[in-house]
């Protein structure tokens, strides 16, 4: 019985890392649409987040199954408590990479990022598809040294994030009210989303260490 236990819950981490695939692959998809006005990849994006949706829903009926039956202690309580947040980590995540997908098709034929935000636009989904990566190895390799990076990696982000409301609001710049709500609402998902993965890492560590980082830079998404 224990030893079936033990299966479900490394089936439980197995999925999270398939989850995490997803959500990076989503990210990436969603701003290679956003930066190329890619009408079938939005649409792509937009459609397989359900995918994720449903696997959030699964794996937060398993992880709660899994403490009604098996009254877990001590680490693996850990790691199912942890796990039940890191599911909902993650569909936040496809959600906010949808998101983009959608001011991508929006916009459509014309590009959603007006051309002097672009080279920050596409610095910030190279973060993000990085942070996502991080986060999953670090899951998928029980890594809590790897998933201490992941604050330092953030911290780029969170500063092209605040040089876009500077070039949104200073004298004489070019850019209609419909392309300014653009910018802000699509910093916003970046950020969030890089957010989200920040908040992965912070479970990650706790899971192996038993630990949880505190400060600004992680924070409890």
């Amino acid at each position: 019985m224990r030893t079936s236990y033990h299966e479900e819950l490394q089936g439980i981490l197995d999925r999270l890392v398939q989850m995490a695939d997803l959500a990076e692959t989503a990210m990436r998809d969603a701003s290679e649409a956003l930066l190329t006005a890619d009408l079938t990849k939005a649409e792509s994006v937009i459609t397989n987040d359900a995918q994720l949706d449903a696997m959030h829903e699964e794996m937060e009926y398993k992880c709660l199954s899994l403490l009604a039956l098996q009254a877990p202690v001590a680490g693996e309580l850990r790691t199912i408590v942890s796990a039940i947040r890191v599911v909902f980590e993650l569909a936040r995540m496809g959600d906010l990479a949808a998101h983009v997908a959608k001011i991508a098709r929006l916009r459509y034929p014309a590009h959603a990022v007006p051309e002097q935000f672009e080279p920050g636009f596409r610095e910030m989904a190279e973060i993000a598809v990085k942070l996502v990566d991080v986060a999953r190895l670090s899951l998928e390799n029980r890594d809590a040294e790897g998933a201490h990076e992941l604050a330092a990696i953030d911290a780029r982000m969170d500063d092209l994030r605040r040089d876009q409301f500077t070039d949104l609001f200073k004298d004489g710049t070019d850019i209609s009210t419909e392309g300014a709500v653009d910018v802000a609402l699509l910093g916003r998902y970046f950020e969030r989303y890089a957010d989200h993965a920040v908040a992965v890492g912070r479970r990650v560590i706790y899971i192996i260490t038993g630990e949880t980082p505190a400060g600004d830079d992680w924070p409890n998404a």
